[in-house]
């Protein structure tokens, strides 16, 4: 059980952290350089310990910034 915990986490709160960064800086580069900081402070750690959850981290980081991209179009769209 926790491993599927573990990888259901890999795959939804990389991306998750990219769009919360990306609208708390105002910079989905900024909001994707700091995701990937805590994603290999977590592998330093052990936490992330196979490479399939590496890959589904990296997945997830592109997911939410390219879902960051769009929200930033939207926004602008609107104002």
């Amino acid at each position: 059980m926790e491993e599927v915990i573990r990888y259901l986490s890999a795959f939804i709160m990389p991306g998750l952290l990219v769009l919360l960064f990306s609208r708390v800086t105002y910079n989905r580069y900024i909001g994707l350089a700091l995701t990937v900081g805590l994603i290999a402070a977590s592998v330093y750690k052990g936490y992330t310990n196979t490479f399939l959850l590496i890959v589904i981290d990296a997945f997830s980081l592109t997911a939410g910034f390219w879902l960051a991209e769009k929200m930033k179009h939207r926004v602008f769209k609107q104002t």
